[in-house]
């Protein structure tokens, strides 16, 4: 069997021409030729005149696959197809065919290049461990170390004999300043020399009498003529906020209904009363009526500005407090009817409980009195530290005239003690 019989797969047909045949018309033979051959000729090219017929239409080669070992999935280009002969190995002669022909490869190449068929290119073979493509998983961290970093830091243990080098540098810290205990001491020494100073030059000045600008009786001078330099509203303001003043702890609210004329102790307080507050003297006399929210209350309050020296008030303090001369219905203070309001029946006759304060830090006795403002007499008045009490059963304890007074003279009392600091502190 000849080479192109074991080319199956690969179609037998003759060379292509490399130039096309040339036309050839029918000559008369010449005496002796063949005729035979000129009508060979005439059979191939045709009748005169007329162009060449092919009998089939041209073909494409087909190019075969090349074939992959099912052993290794790589390029067989060596194996040899069950068909052909099978391939000559380096180091052994190329086997022959019969007897008077060429060896295998040598037949089949000439004769594919007799036919005009090139054999495919031979393929490469794959190699055998392929170059990773896996993409790296999202959020991986790539590990390679950047172009000319070097080697990566390893450490190592420090040799016998020589000092640690840490193979990473710390954190720099914060330089904590060296401790200087004598500085401590020096500095409680300036604090010990400083108060020194401080206690000497205090005591320098009251030794050499400077400290007598804080004499109370200067504050005493200021304070005693408040009742002509502050306004009326100040001294008696038009509402007062009992918050708490009430029998048990309830609010009470007071409204002012009149302000008397200021004028003199004499003939404005009982004559037991003006006897007691003889040593003191009495400057100025001022009152003024408040009734409750209900207006069923009414009550008088008011301050008599005197002119005695700290001395004195405190004396008189003492006197009010050991002779409970604030508790005697002998002692009552007065009231200041105002016309045309629901206290214009309150009179002497209409006290039924009140209260009297001596002040001790300004030259100033504050009173308050109260009654009922349907005009009724009342019979047995009762101080107000006795009708305050949970037990009590007189009219004015029951109706609570004892916390109308001491309410109404409280507030009247803590409104003038801070006017009158605020008007010793001025120059």
């Amino acid at each position: 069997m000849s080479t192109e019989a074991r080319r199956a797969p690969f179609p037998s047909f003759p060379p292509r021409p490399a130039e096309p045949p040339t036309r050839k018309t029918a000559e008369p033979p010449a005496d002796g030729a063949d005729t035979t051959a000129v009508t060979d000729t005439t059979a191939v090219t045709g009748a005169a005149g007329e162009s060449p017929v092919e009998t089939t239409t041209r073909l494409r080669p087909i190019v075969e696959p090349p074939r992959l070992d099912p052993r290794t999935d790589l390029p067989a280009a060596d194996v040899p197809r069950a068909d052909e002969a099978p391939a000559d190995r380096p180091g052994q002669p190329p086997t022959a065919g019969p007897a008077g022909e060429p060896p295998a490869r040598e037949a089949r190449s000439a004769a594919d290049t007799t036919a005009g068929y090139l054999p495919p290119p031979r393929i490469p073979p794959r190699p055998a461990t392929p170059p990773p493509t896996r993409r790296r998983p999202v959020g991986a961290v790539d590990l390679t170390p950047r172009p000319g970093a070097g080697p990566p830091t390893v450490y190592a243990p420090p040799r016998p004999g020589s000092p640690e080098t840490p193979s990473e540098a710390t954190t720099r810290l914060r330089p904590v300043a060296a401790r200087y205990p004598g500085r401590a001491v020096a500095v409680a020494a300036c604090a010990v020399l400083g108060l020194g100073l401080i206690g000497g030059a205090v005591a320098g000045s009251v030794l050499s009498g400077e400290a007598g600008a804080a004499d109370p009786r200067a504050g005493f001078a200021t304070e005693r003529g408040l009742w002509h330099s502050l306004p009326v509203d100040t001294l008696f303001p038009r509402t007062l906020e009992g918050t708490g003043a009430g029998p048990g702890g309830a609010d009470r609210t007071w409204t002012r209904l009149g302000v008397a004329p200021d004028s003199t102790c004499r003939g404005k307080l009982d004559p037991l009363l003006l006897k007691a507050l003889e040593p003191v003297g009495c400057v100025r006399l001022l009152r003024a009526t408040y009734t409750d929210a209900t207006s069923s209350d009414v009550t008088t309050v008011g301050m008599v500005f005197t002119e005695a020296d700290p001395a004195s008030m405190t004396a008189l303090h003492a006197r009010f407090t050991t002779e409970k001369l604030g508790e005697r219905t002998d002692l009552l203070p007065g009231t200041y009817p105002v016309k045309f309001t629901v206290a214009a029946g309150f009179g002497d006759q209409q006290r039924a409980s009140w209260t009297i304060s001596v002040l001790t830090d300004a030259p100033v006795v504050v009173y308050a009195v109260s009654g009922f403002a349907d005009g009724r007499k009342i019979t047995e008045p009762q101080p107000a530290a006795q009708a305050m009490q949970p037990s009590g059963t007189t009219a004015a304890a029951q109706a609570g005239l004892g916390h109308e007074a001491k309410g109404i003279e409280e507030r009247v009392e803590r409104a003038l003690r801070k006017n009158a600091a605020t008007a010793t502190e001025q120059p």
